[in-house]
């Protein structure tokens, strides 16, 4: 089967659209290096294009109607969308659905210590990553902390040229023999993903160079110590000791507490994110690819969100879901697992006048979906690793795997003939350029994505995504050709698909 090299079939107004499109994914990336950022950045940008929010609208009662555009956020990490059709929901929609989160490193909870002179962060990594991919990059910290006064404290630190990076630190060349000797799986340890984020001692204001003593304050022993102070000569011997002892650990606090306005117990409650430091980048010398962090999958987060701004108008309702916790099964509150989208759902055909629960359970089984995730792009140094006549390549059109899952399909939706019989006539008619593939060889590896979640209310779905090159790792590939056609398949699946 002959596969077309998308390029080849642009003209100069196609090109035009395709960089506009590329640059604005590439600013999305950017701003939304983590889910809650994601969530902010889709926000801003739906509202300003007319969505309402789905909460406000229940709370004023107000009815909906064709064209109606709203939108519903849970727990900051997942958003749902959708624009009302004139046909309806009974009869079914037109789902798109995407996730928002990637392999990263996570701060623990109880992350900071003081080893060897270093200041370091605690981690544990997040979806599946090569660990050894992770060391001696320059690296961000992202995310929240909360305070139990309910303040919520922004972290977004090593991406301004003026801000400080961070990095995990690998053992040199050559002192290296015995670590190469080991499998690429145990050449760096999950517990030695820790973070330096800091080597200078604290500077004690009022201390006595030729006696070396200290004139703290009390109030500042306390500040320092994290315990009240005491009277006697015994007491601030120990203190002094103490704060000796983990004086660039007592730093870095120092710098947080006056720099962030939190302090090391707030840790308990806070969300941090380590992720590769540095914008998205058009990669090649014919500036045909991005290389970016997190492309898995915010490529196809944003291609979904993108079509649903563009819809004109839509006979059948349509529905963007972008969710997190994708990478470790789709599992908690905003996984996709999770009920609230059949929730938004039921909302949203209350505020149409057509809930009861036999018209939600008939809008769901009667629904079409496109389970949006990447594939793995084919790659010629790894060759054997891929049975080329089904495999992903980059810059031919946007993927469709009728199946993933592992071994013998195991863990997958395997999508009906007749859906992708139908969804080819879909794109044919639009001249979308797609191609089919499988995730590598059989038996070779394996992998799934939220198709077989949606699958369980009877739809009809199908994955369906972007060939990425480097998947999982801190810097992912992708052709700008794909990324085009992806937004131009999933804006004729929105308007068009119809089983």
């Amino acid at each position: 089967m002959e596969r077309k090299n998308v390029w080849e079939s642009y003209d100069a107004k196609h090109l035009k659209k395709l960089e506009e499109l590329n640059r604005e994914y590439r600013s999305f990336l950017d701003h939304g290096k983590t889910e809650r950022e994601c969530v902010d950045t889709i926000v801003n940008t739906i509202e300003a294009e007319g969505y309402q929010e789905l909460e406000k609208l229940i709370g004023s009662g107000q009815q909906l109607q064709k064209g109606d555009k709203v939108y519903s956020v849970w727990m900051n990490k997942s958003i749902v969308m959708f624009q009302v059709g004139s046909k309806p929901m009974a009869d079914g929609i037109n789902i798109l659905g995407a996730h928002i989160d990637s392999p990263r490193l996570d701060v623990k909870q109880n992350p900071l210590y003081e080893e060897g002179g270093f200041a370091y962060l605690d981690t544990h990594y997040y979806g599946g990553v090569k660990k050894y991919q992770w060391v001696a990059l320059p690296l961000a910290i992202h995310g929240v902390v909360v305070k139990k006064d309910g303040t919520t404290v922004e972290l977004n630190v090593g991406e301004n040229e003026d801000d400080p990076v961070f990095f995990v630190s690998d053992l040199l060349i050559h002192l290296a023999g015995e670590q190469l000797e080991k499998k690429a799986a145990k050449v760096i340890e999950g517990e030695a993903l820790d973070l330096i984020i800091g080597s200078k001692p604290i500077v004690i204001e009022g201390k006595d160079k030729e006696k070396g003593e200290s004139k703290l304050t009390a109030e500042e022993d306390t500040h320092k110590t994290g315990k009240k102070a005491k009277s006697g000569k015994g007491d601030k011997e120990d203190k002094e000791k103490a704060a000796a002892k983990e004086a660039v650990k007592a730093g870095v606090l120092h710098v947080l507490k006056e720099t962030y306005g939190f302090e090391e117990e707030d840790f308990v409650s806070a969300e941090l994110e380590i992720v590769p430091a540095g914008n998205a980048r058009e990669a090649g010398f014919d500036r045909s690819m991005i290389l970016a962090y997190g492309q898995d999958d915010r490529v196809c987060a944003f291609t979904s969100m993108r079509a649903m701004l563009d819809i004109k108008e839509a006979e059948r309702t349509v529905c963007c879901i972008l969710v997190d916790k994708e990478e470790i099964g789709s599992v908690g509150a905003t996984g996709m697992q999770s009920r609230f989208f059949e929730n938004a759902v039921a909302e949203l055909m209350n505020l149409t006048g057509e809930y009861s629960e036999l018209n939600l359970r008939r809008c769901l089984s009667r629904s079409c979906m496109l389970s949006s995730d990447v594939s793995a792009g084919f790659d010629p140094s790894y060759a054997s690793c891929f049975e080329k006549k089904n495999a992903a390549f980059l810059g031919k059109g946007m993927v469709f795997n009728k199946f993933t899952g592992a071994r013998g399909k195991s863990g997958s939706n395997d999508a009906n003939a007749e859906y992708i019989a139908h969804l080819r006539r879909v794109l044919d008619d639009r001249k979308v350029i797609y191609q089919t593939a499988e995730l590598g060889k059989v038996d070779v590896g394996g992998g799934g994505t939220i198709a077989y979640i949606l699958a369980l209310y009877g739809m009809n779905v199908i994955d369906s995504g972007v060939a990425v090159l480097n998947m999982h790792a801190p810097w992912e590939a992708t052709s700008k050709a794909d990324v085009y056609e992806a937004y131009r398949g999933y804006m004729a699946f929105a308007e068009d698909a119809s089983m």
